[in-house]
């Protein structure tokens, strides 16, 4: 197990990733798939973050917002407050860690609308 924020390292020295949002594995698959074409929007926020050697961009994108309190956590999914993706049943459902695939999964009710914010907008967006 290696523990990082630090996703080129991850890239280089990882074969499988699982994505952790306050204390929740939001997202896991290999680590390819997972940087490439991510299902959770945190996991999106992270990668848009990130600098690439390979591919310069004009700018980097935060994620908005603050991380939650864990001691008094948002009902609902945790990242609602702070996803462009979300719905009102994000607020009040906890998403389980459920498959997309033979060797993805995700914690988000609506990850297909952070598939398709990729198809349009790309990772750098």
């Amino acid at each position: 197990m290696f523990v990082t924020h630090d996703l080129p390292v991850v890239a280089q020295v990882c074969d499988q990733l699982a994505v952790i949002y306050a204390s929740q594995i939001v997202e896991r698959g290999p680590v390819r798939e997972v940087l490439t074409r991510p299902s959770h929007p945190y996991t999106l926020g992270l990668v848009r973050s990130a600098p690439d050697v390979d591919r310069v961009r004009s700018s980097l994108l935060a994620i908005p917002g603050s991380p939650p309190s864990l001691i008094n956590p948002p009902a609902g999914c945790r990242f609602h407050p702070r996803c462009s993706f979300a719905e009102q049943d994000c607020q009040t459902t906890i998403p389980p860690l459920s498959p997309i695939s033979a060797e993805r999964a995700t914690a988000c009710l609506h990850y297909e609308r952070c598939l398709e914010a990729l198809d349009t907008q790309g990772a750098d967006r």
